[in-house]
């Protein structure tokens, strides 16, 4: 680790190397899924998806942890897609680690299914019956958290799972990631974890690698707290920590 600095609540620490920060991340969630099945015999874990978690996961599944005391569930999923479609974020979770390490239970968003407000409520019913110990996210280019863009971000949503639209800038990240072939292509809604069910977690784990991520992590440090930058309220969770590498931290004076 390069440094260690604390803005508010919020722990940010930043490395040098991109596997460096994934594995500090799988270190922490390891302690703390460990911590939650010593004290319940069980632990849930929220896992997040996209280009920025490739480092972590990989680390992630080659712990020391018993997954069949372990529930999963994801952040999000595009409206519309089966899990075969390349960009699906089930078809993601279950090939980069869910296969391999086999969690007891796991809770997918169906973003294709028949009746999206039955698979709200569903989803919704689930999550209140397993409340959230680790909450592994990250950071969009727009400042969202899940798809929590601003326009939508609500710190006082009374909802813990909603169908949103995405904006523009959610959109082209999706592209420029290589998810999608055209602009057009991209979803332009989805189902999504609100910020009151990630905040409502005990420990949130949030890793943001790359440069096109620096405006938005200077945001969300340095302005003020505000769903202009919806991962700003980060930094008013008592027991969250902030993976950066050094160039997700190169606005970082």
């Amino acid at each position: 680790m390069l440094r260690k600095i604390k803005i508010e609540e919020l722990d940010v620490l930043i490395f040098d190397k991109v596997i460096d920060m994934g594995n500090a991340a799988a270190n922490f969630v390891e302690g703390k899924l460990k911590e939650a099945i010593e004290l319940k015999g069980e632990a849930n874990l929220i896992l997040a998806t996209g280009s920025s978690q490739f480092s972590f996961l990989k680390a992630l599944k080659k712990k020391d942890l018993d997954w069949q005391k372990i529930t999963v569930f994801h952040l999000d999923e595009y409206k519309g897609i089966s899990e075969e479609h390349p960009a699906s974020f089930r078809k993601y979770l279950k090939e980069r680690i869910l296969n391999d390490v086999n969690p007891r239970k796991i809770y997918f968003l169906n973003g294709d299914a028949d009746n999206i407000e039955k698979e709200i409520k569903n989803y919704s019913t689930a999550l209140e019956k397993h409340p959230i110990d680790v909450a592994c996210i990250g950071i969009g280019e727009n400042g969202h958290i899940a798809f929590n863009d601003p326009h939508v971000a609500d710190f006082e949503d009374p909802e813990l799972v909603k169908l949103v639209k995405l904006d523009e800038a959610c959109r082209n990240q999706q592209l420029g990631e290589g998810w999608f072939p055209t602009f057009n292509d991209v979803p332009k809604e989805a189902l999504t974890l609100t910020i009151k069910a990630i905040m409502k977690s005990k420990v949130v784990s949030c890793v943001v690698p790359d440069q096109r991520k620096a405006y938005a992590i200077k945001s969300a440090l340095f302005n003020e707290i505000s769903t202009n930058c919806p991962a700003s309220i980060l930094r008013t969770h008592p027991n969250t920590k902030l993976y950066l590498d050094t160039s997700a931290a190169s606005e970082i004076k």
